[in-house]
């Protein structure tokens, strides 16, 4: 019994309910970064260097392999070694574009919390006692001479 209450206050706290949605979330993001790198960036980058297909960018550095070979068809050539950087560059570019919109995001939710600290809180209304309080410290002023 003990464990299913602890274990139900542990998931109901807010902290917990917090973290789950920013996981959903997170992980759309991600997929709408990797839209933009894949639909966008990469065609614009794609176009300046001339290569359409950029995670097949390799350099072969030792072996016979035949030039303008896939990735895949290169690697199964036997006895050859492959630096395949494409498929890294695509991930390097989309890990500093999430970076990049991540901060952006906490920054602007920093700036309105600055924002929202910096406007004068009014003080609360006094309340019954502090007022009837007020009204017996004014009403002895009044009676000394």
């Amino acid at each position: 019994m003990g464990f299913i209450k602890e274990f139900k206050e542990f998931a109901i706290k807010g902290s917990v309910m917090d973290l789950a949605v920013g996981v959903i979330i997170g992980g759309a993001f991600g997929k709408i970064i990797d839209s933009v790198v894949k639909d966008l960036i990469m065609p614009l980058i794609s176009a300046v260097i001339g290569s359409v297909d950029f995670s097949n960018l390799y350099v072969v550095l030792k072996g016979t392999v035949q030039p303008g070979l896939a990735l895949e068809d290169a690697r199964k050539v036997p006895d050859s070694i492959i630096f395949a950087y494409g498929n890294f560059i695509t991930v390097a570019i989309n890990f500093f574009l999430l970076a990049l919109a991540v901060f952006l995001l906490v920054k602007g939710i920093n700036s309105l919390k600055r924002k929202q600290e910096a406007q004068p809180v009014a003080p609360p209304a006094p309340s019954k006692e502090e007022i009837l309080l007020a009204e017996i410290r004014d009403v002895l002023k009044s009676r000394q001479p």
